[in-house]
Formats: C-alpha cells, sequence, structure tokens
C-alpha cells in the first residue's frame, strides 16, 4: 500500500516503548529528514491512519498492535543548536540530551528536562514539565507538520494553548522542530543542577523497572500520586502489574505483562479512586491501538 523504500510492513512496537508490550505496526517509518518524511506521507492513502510516537515512554501499544502507519522521528531530527541564546533541537531529540547538550554551551533554563525520558515533540504535544517548570515556560515557537497536507506552521505556546499536560495539537500535527528561549548559565552550575535533579529523580521515581512515568494527570488542587497513597495502594498489584511502592504514581509492570494488562489495571486503580474519593483520575499515559475496552 505504501511502495517508499523507508517504510517497512509489520514492525513491532514493543521494543521502542518503557513497558516493552504490544503488537506490531501495519506499516512503519523513520525518516530522517523533513523531505524524506513529506515524500513517505504523499504516499499515505487519505484514508490510512498516520501515527506518530516519540521515545515511547509514555505509550502503551495494544496487542493486537497498531493499524495504519506508524513515524518516529530519525536521526535527522535530533539536532540540537545552542550555539545562541534560542536553542533549536529537532523534534525527535530526547530531552535529556538537550538538557545536557544546552547547560554545557552554558545555555540555562532547560535542566529541568534532563528528568523527563521523552522527546522534543513529546514535550510540546503534553507540555511536559516537572521541578517548577514546564516547557510552555521555555518555548519559543515549534515548527508544525500536518501530516495530511504537509504543510508546515510556526506556533507559540499560545497558539499551542499550552496549559497543564495538554497542547490543542492533533492526531494530524507532527512537532518536527522547536525553538527555546534560554538564559546564559555557567556550566559548571548548570551541571549541578543536573545531578541535582538526576539524584531526585533516583531517589522517588521507580527506576530499572518496566514503566511508563506517571500514569494519571494531577487533579486539580491535589497530586494523583498522593491520592492513590492514602488509599493504602501502594504495592498493590493484580498479576503482573503493580502500584510502585516508592512513588504511588507509578505502575510497574514485569516482563511477562501484556497491554491489556496494564491498561486494565490503570483502569483498576482509576475506577478505586474514583469510588473512594469521587475523583476521577485522568490518564497521562497513552493508549495506542485497540483495547476493547480495557480502558
Amino acid at each position: 500500500m505504501i511502495s517508499h523504500e523507508a517504510v517497512s510492513k509489520d514492525v513491532p512496537l514493543a521494543p521502542m516503548t518503557t513497558y516493552k508490550v504490544g503488537g506490531p505496526a501495519d506499516w512503519y517509518a523513520e525518516p530522517k529528514d523533513l523531505e524524506e518524511l513529506r515524500a513517505i506521507l504523499a504516499e499515505v492513502p487519505v484514508d490510512l491512519p498516520v501515527t506518530a510516537i516519540g521515545r515511547g515512554s509514555n505509550l502503551v501499544v495494544s496487542d493486537d498492535g497498531v493499524r495504519g502507519l506508524v513515524i518516529r522521528l530519525g536521526v535527522g531530527f535530533a539536532a540540537i543548536d545552542a550555539t545562541r541564546p534560542e536553542v533549536v533541537a529537532g523534534g525527535g531529540t530526547p530531552l535529556p540530551v538537550l538538557a545536557r547538550t544546552a547547560t554545557a554551551a552554558g545555555r540555562g533554563g532547560l535542566e529541568f528536562y534532563v528528568g523527563i525520558p521523552g522527546s522534543v515533540g513529546g514535550a510540546v504535544r503534553m507540555n511536559a514539565g516537572g521541578h517548577g517548570s514546564s516547557t510552555r515556560e521555555v518555548l519559543d515557537h515549534a515548527l508544525v507538520l500536518d501530516v495530511r497536507t504537509r504543510s508546515l506552521d510556526r506556533r507559540t505556546p499560545d497558539e499551542l494553548e499550552l496549559s497543564y499536560r495538554h497542547s490543542n495539537l492533533t492526531d494530524d500535527d507532527l512537532v518536527v522542530q522547536a525553538t527555546f528561549a534560554t538564559t546564559s548559565v555557567d556550566p559548571e552550575e548548570g551541571e549541578q543542577l543536573l545531578r541535582e535533579i538526576t539524584r531526585w529523580r533516583k531517589e522517588h521515581q521507580p527506576g530499572g523497572t518496566l514503566n511508563a512515568g506517571s500514569v494519571f494527570k494531577n487533579p486539580e488542587s491535589d497530586a494523583a500520586g498522593a491520592i492513590i497513597d492514602r488509599l493504602g495502594l501502594k504495592g498493590h498489584a493484580i498479576g503482573p502489574v503493580s502500584v510502585s511502592t516508592l512513588h504511588a504514581n507509578f505502575m510497574v509492570a514485569t516482563r511477562d505483562a501484556t497491554a491489556t494488562d496494564i491498561a486494565r489495571f490503570v483502569a483498576d486503580i482509576r475506577d478505586r479512586v474514583e469510588s473512594a474519593t469521587g475523583v476521577r483520575l485522568e490518564p497521562e499515559i497513552r493508549f495506542l491501538g485497540d483495547f476493547d475496552g480495557a480502558i
């Protein structure tokens, strides 16, 4: 159906996610640059779904896989220019790499990204944040490609309507580049901040496990993890999935877990919280594909 040489068929997606679960993509491409990306999209039938994924750090792929074309930005979209106050990074750039590169170049303000295992494109889409900062506060503008028209659009944080873990980007929007406003920083001082953030993450989050980071968005005036913890659910398990004993908003899976196991467990925690408190938690992680009502 798609004849471009950079497109492959029936590609496993599980290795591209931090949970390591899920089935294959019907079609898959990792375009090396904008020209190749546009060329691939030009061959996509109008009725074929197109889905963009990043580094898979907040993604659960259905056991049945994903219909249509899945795109993951390739090496050409991971370039960083930190030679000026406006740091430019490709949409596929890992956030920790962006933080370290900018800091080493004496550009400050992006240090919080060192603790977020996502990509620049994902950070813009979800207004990623942590340690008192968010993407909205540091983003100057993003370049967004419409996967249907292949047109490129420049959007500011206001135009993206960035708010807590939200943007107005649709499934047809793909962030290919972002420009960040930074401040001057002494690289040694910046490196110290990077170490502090990294150390905090190791102490407070379950590293070395299969998880996708914070599962639920924080409701207004409370923290999802705190609510789950107050209900005594730390360590609660159903089969191969459990609530982390270190951070209650992290759901940890064993290697024999399936995507359906994870979806059902997340739904169970959501329902337990709603039954006990009246608060319905909204997932922050993305469930991609058909879960047959499990979530």
